[in-house]
């Protein structure tokens, strides 16, 4: 398994996750299902943190597929480092967006690569991803 990082000078969102007592599965880790859920948040905070309110609310982005790999357990009391950046290009609606948690200790927990489509929400059919968002995300 080839361990994610993004390319030089790309631009890289961040949030950190502390799991709760509900995130941990009966193998004593945060569940395999987490990381899947905050590899959604991050996306979806990425996308929030970065476009602008009036673009918000004529564009959503909505998962196409996620293609996770687990490498190491997140134990309780450790806390989960996220990055997320995306590809340089678009494939007309959709886009790949990759995404790492690591441990506090560096060691990669889990990386998601994950395609999302862009939605146009008064219709809630897919478009074609405008020039402008790639240069907002690069």
């Amino acid at each position: 398994m080839n361990l994610l990082e993004p390319p030089p000078g790309r631009k890289i969102f961040r949030l950190t996750f502390d799991p709760n007592p509900a995130d941990i599965d009966d193998n004593g880790h945060v569940n395999n299902v987490v990381y899947l859920r905050w590899a959604q948040d991050l996306g979806v905070a990425h996308w929030q943190s970065v476009a602008p309110a009036a673009e918000q609310q004529v564009w959503a982005w909505v998962a196409l597929r996620h293609e996770i790999d687990y490498r190491r357990a997140l134990l309780p009391g450790e806390t989960g480092f996220g990055r997320t950046w995306v590809s340089e290009t678009a494939e007309g609606p959709r886009f790949n967006r990759f995404i790492r948690i690591d441990a506090g200790d560096g060691a990669m927990c889990a990386q998601v690569i994950t395609t999302w489509v862009l939605i146009e929400q008064a219709t809630g059919r897919p478009k074609r991803v405008p020039p402008w968002m790639l240069e907002m995300f690069a």
